[in-house]
């Protein structure tokens, strides 16, 4: 059933201490969640819920937590956990008096997570406009783009032959024990110690030695598929349960090192792909690739995600650049004069091509379009910083879905802390100059 909405009292109670009394209002929270549409969101996710059951958890709530958990970086446990703690988060999703206890599950992230799917972009563009509402964008800066790409890394280990044999035997025993399945034999210390030897004689050069420990854990991995098959026979709920675990089982087991083609890099995380960015510290990255859009120019408040999203399957980034512009034109509502890229781009098949500029270009590139294509680096810091302040530089949800949910957060994330930093310089100069109004931040362009 639809969300309940949140209902505020505006009564003081004798026991419990109201959050507006005891906390700054004039913090750059306080101020962000005024500006915040919660009608309208709550308005475009109400379509989620069917109209029978329990009522859902109040939009507000759980958008953000959401909201804040990638603003500070934090994960699911951490944002419960801060949330107790911190009557500013308790203000931020509709709290009217202090809470001792965490109302709800940790789960629940995760289960609105999944609901809100490819409805999470609305939340990356009601922080464009808030932006925009609080004169940290402005609406000719959307019109100049840079686009860019990298990949966002998944939670794995890296995907030597040894490991991923040694975990899909661990996996394999792990389901059988979960289906009550009585295998001949686990050969989980066996493995477990010939996939230790195998890293120790890769280490020290000792390919043979290496390569005998590795026929040693492709042997028993085929004894457990093998045996697995046999008790299974005949079972069409177990065959249907073991279907894809073995099928993983299988193609590591037969995958050799330097094979062309396809290959699986995590027994528990099929979807992730190994992707060549030439960088010299990193020469392969396993995850999925992500591509990010920026205003060229820099704004007053800084620059801006304006539009987000994965990209599996590993396409050629020329091959992205049309639907990428689309996306985002129909994300913003601004058409795109002019988008500046990298080499990686050339054979882009956009409808206006020449509205595209590549890094290196020079025919066509004069006055203010090479200063801007000259910007175009200023893309790869919005890229760290979406790494190393938000959660795009590991992925730990699960599937295509998650990693595709992580980007966009990620993004929300960012540009929410771009306004908070401009909340917060707006804030400086309202004490620096107490005749300024906080709505009116037109005199932060003056010079003055």
């Amino acid at each position: 059933m639809r969300p309940k909405k949140q209902k505020t009292t505006g009564s003081n109670d004798l026991f419990r201490a109201r959050l507006d009394q005891i906390i700054n209002m004039k913090h750059e929270l306080v101020l962000l969640a005024g500006k915040i549409d919660w009608e309208w969101i709550d308005g475009e996710v109400a379509p989620l819920y069917s109209e029978n059951g329990r009522p859902g958890i109040e939009t507000r709530f759980m958008i953000g937590l959401l909201l804040l958990k990638h603003i500070y970086g934090l994960s699911d446990e951490g944002i419960c956990e801060r949330w107790v703690h911190d009557p500013y988060f308790q203000f931020f999703t509709g709290e009217e008096f202090f809470q001792h206890a965490f109302p709800h599950e940790r789960s629940d992230l995760s289960h609105w997570r999944k609901r809100l799917g490819d409805k999470l972009e609305l939340l990356l563009a009601e922080s464009l406009r808030v932006a925009h509402q609080a004169g940290a964008l402005r609406g000719h800066d959307l019109k100049r783009v840079t686009v860019d790409t990298t990949v966002q890394p998944k939670a794995i280990t890296f995907p030597t032959d040894a490991k991923l044999l040694h975990a899909a035997i661990k996996g394999l025993n792990r389901l059988a024990r979960k289906h009550g399945i009585k295998l001949r034999q686990s050969y989980l210390r066996i493995a477990k110690t010939a996939a230790m030897m195998a890293g120790r004689y890769a280490h020290a050069k000792q390919f043979k030695r290496h390569q005998r420990q590795l026929r040693i854990l492709r042997s028993r991995l085929g004894r457990i598929i093998r045996d697995i098959r046999r008790r299974i026979d005949g079972q069409p709920a177990l065959e249907e349960a073991f279907a894809l675990p073995l099928g993983r089982a299988a193609q590591i087991r037969s995958q050799q090192q330097r094979q062309r083609g396809w290959k699986l890099y995590s027994f528990h995380a099929p979807e992730v792909e190994c992707i060549g960015k030439g960088k010299a510290a990193a020469p392969y990255e396993f995850g999925v690739k992500a591509s990010i859009v920026t205003n060229n120019r820099r704004a007053p408040g800084g620059l801006f995600v304006l539009h987000a999203t994965s990209l599996p399957d590993n396409p050629y980034d020329g091959h992205t650049l049309r639907d990428v512009i689309d996306r985002t034109e129909t994300l913003t509502g601004c058409p795109i004069e002019r988008a500046y890229v990298d080499k990686g781009y050339r054979g882009h098949d956009t409808q206006n091509p020449r509205r595209v500029f590549i890094a290196g270009q020079k025919r066509g590139v004069f006055g203010a379009i090479k200063r801007e294509l000259q910007r175009r680096s200023a893309i790869e810091p919005i890229i760290g910083h979406l790494k190393a302040e938000g959660h795009l530089g590991r992925g730990y949800l699960k599937g295509r879905a998650g990693d595709a949910a992580n980007v966009v957060l990620s993004a929300v994330g960012h540009n929410f802390r771009r306004i908070l930093a401009w909340l917060r310089e707006l804030l400086g100069l309202f004490l620096i100059h107490p005749w300024r109004t906080l709505a009116c931040p037109a005199p932060l362009n003056s010079a003055s």
